[in-house]
């Protein structure tokens, strides 16, 4: 009983980090109608970065900071020299963002190596958590993901920016009608969106391992995430994130974390035969 406990904290703790990488992905799908195949490996670069971040100061929690700051840069960067040479041709964003997900992964293997490094948590401690001893380092992760959600929220419901994010998002013809610049927020967005997945690789690097393919499995299980929580429904990819990594933690406990995944892929097929629109109705534009 304790190992289902234990799996189903780490459940919701991945959720919780997966929502954060998810909503990055979601935004950069609902603004400039790119399906970013790269996503998973801004994760990647995020893990890689802090990984850097610790070898360079001694001090992982500068990478906090620094790596999302990165991250926006980079994402500007590619904004400029891929996304927008494509943007409006779905097709093309497909194989433009397969194609930078490729130089990303093997550019971090030419410079860091193939072998995968592990981090050794920030904090070490642990805590009693009813009859288990947990880490403090997880419960601080879920805090951290949890915290950088909320302020993403806030952002966009309660800024400028971000009320232009919104009305880009609901239709672009009439925010730019109204003086809204369009081509300064899709620039933005997609830097938010690497700089949130970057910012999950930070708080998720201690507790996986910093590898050059560290973004494949990430990129599926966000993609469930927004699809099962509906297209445009941030919070409904908030939810779907945490209960898809819950319920995977327990199946876990019983079998083979393959079987749990296979799970998941079926529930997402069910999910889109009969509500297309997603589990949570009431999508947020």
């Amino acid at each position: 009983m304790d190992l289902v406990f234990a799996l189903a904290l780490n459940g919701i703790v991945w959720g919780l980090i997966i929502a954060l990488i998810a909503l990055g992905l979601s935004i950069i799908f609902g603004l400039l109608d790119i399906i970013n195949i790269a996503h998973g490996d801004f994760f990647m670069v995020g893990t890689v970065l802090a990984w850097t971040v610790l070898q360079t100061t001694g001090n992982y929690w500068l990478a906090f900071l620094l790596v999302p700051i990165i991250g926006f840069g980079l994402g500007l960067l590619i904004n400029h020299a891929v996304i927008q040479p494509i943007k409006n041709a779905a097709a093309l964003s497909i194989v433009a963002t397969f194609g930078l997900s490729i130089i990303l992964q093997e550019s971090v293997r030419a410079t860091y190596g193939a072998a995968p490094n592990r981090l050794v948590a920030p904090i070490q401690e642990t805590l009693l958590l009813f009859s288990i001893q947990y880490e403090v380092y997880r419960i601080f992760a879920a805090a951290i993901a949890i915290f950088a959600i909320c302020v993403f929220f806030g952002f966009l419901h309660k800024t400028k920016l971000g009320t232009w994010m919104r009305a880009v998002r609901f239709d672009p013809e009439i925010a730019t009608a109204m003086g809204i610049p369009a081509h300064r927020i899709y620039m933005v967005t997609f830097g938010i969106g690497f700089a949130m997945a970057a910012l999950g690789g930070v708080v998720a690097a201690p507790i996986t391992t910093v590898d050059f393919q560290g973004g494949i499995d990430i990129l599926p299980f966000c993609f469930m995430a927004v699809i099962i929580g509906g297209l445009g429904n941030l919070e409904g990819t908030v939810a779907a994130a945490v209960l898809l990594a819950f319920v995977e933690g327990i199946i876990t406990s019983f079998t083979d974390p393959t079987i749990a995944r296979i799970g998941s892929l079926i529930f997402m097929s069910a999910v889109l035969i009969v509500r297309p629109h997603g589990i949570f109705v009431g999508a947020t534009r």
